[in-house]
């Protein structure tokens, strides 16, 4: 059987994928060649351009890729790799895919970092699923400790995996709401992307509803479970003036501040990503009271 023209093998992938109701097929047809044949985007395009064909052990390897994404498996499963900021992160099952909005929540606890008067300062990502956030933290700050926790031990490995080659970075298997007490109000920046689907809530996209991890994605009955933990042990872990970053669903920012604010703690703003919807709240610890004092109940609570 003679090889097949590349440029006709991506028109057909393109066609399967549309009739799965793919959102990007002809993006992910590209890539999942790509992927099969070893090649960077650019250089697959050139290639197909250039007339090549593609041999028929590669047509089959690339027959069954296209197969699991017609199924709506994520095409980050598929290739084994997530893009995230400058990084190419491992992903699989067991951990929540990195998304593109989460890349604007890594920039504002980055750019926090870079702020903080310490000349080490440390930030701290609670439930970081495959370390996305904490990797992009230690590589665009080094000069920055940053301590990654991760409760999922499907996802902790994911998480290994992408934050192994980072010195500055430790991670830790555990609850987000009761570890690293050895840091308490020493912390710069706490950061999380948490889960905060409603329980009752059914996610639009295949891709989420049958593959991301169901702890990863629903948050208790409003979605916001995850965040009161995260607003108590951050009040905790952080120094007065220290900086929390939460991205949250597009509904749920004035939700999220009434929270924050009723835990005490101040300047709370919710931002909107590149498509202008609400996606990140952040806000200020409180200073401790007047006496210096670290109060009875919580010594990060100011009433």
């Amino acid at each position: 059987m003679p090889d097949t023209p590349l440029s006709a093998v991506l028109r057909a992938a393109a066609l399967l994928l549309a009739d799965a109701g793919v959102p990007d097929p002809s993006v992910d047809a590209e890539l999942l060649a790509a992927h099969v044949l070893g090649l960077g985007r650019g250089e697959l395009q050139a290639a197909a351009v250039r007339g090549d064909a593609l041999g028929e052990a590669d047509a089959r390897r690339l027959d069954d890729a296209l197969a699991r994404r017609a199924a709506r498996e994520p095409l980050q499963h598929i290739t084994g790799l997530a893009p995230f900021r400058h990084l190419e992160l491992a992903i699989g099952p067991g951990a929540f895919v990195p998304r593109p909005e989460t890349e604007m929540v890594a920039q504002f606890a980055i750019d926090a970092l870079l702020a903080a008067p310490a000349p080490e300062p440390i930030g701290v990502d609670l439930g970081t699923g495959s370390g996305a956030i904490a990797r992009a933290m230690a590589d665009e700050v080094p000069h920055a400790a940053v301590h990654a926790v991760e409760r999922s031990p499907e996802a902790h490995a994911w998480a290994r995996r992408n934050l192994v080659a980072a010195p500055n970075a430790t991670l830790v298997l555990g609850d987000l709401a009761d570890t690293l007490a050895e840091l308490d109000g020493r912390v710069d920046v706490v950061v999380s992307n948490p889960p905060y689907v409603p329980d009752a809530a059914i996610p639009r996209d295949p891709e989420v509803r049958l593959f991301d991890p169901p702890a990863a994605l629903y948050g208790g009955e409003d979605g916001l479970d995850v965040v009161r933990a995260i607003s108590t042990r951050a009040l905790r872990l952080l120094y007065p003036g220290g900086v929390l970053v939460l991205e949250h669903g597009e509904l749920q920012g004035e939700g999220i501040r009434a929270l924050l604010r009723a835990d005490g703690w101040l300047a709370t703003a919710t931002h909107q990503d590149l498509t202008h919807r609400d996606r990140v709240t952040t806000a200020l610890r409180p200073p401790l009271p007047a006496d210096g004092s670290a109060g009875d109940a919580d010594p990060a609570r100011v009433d």
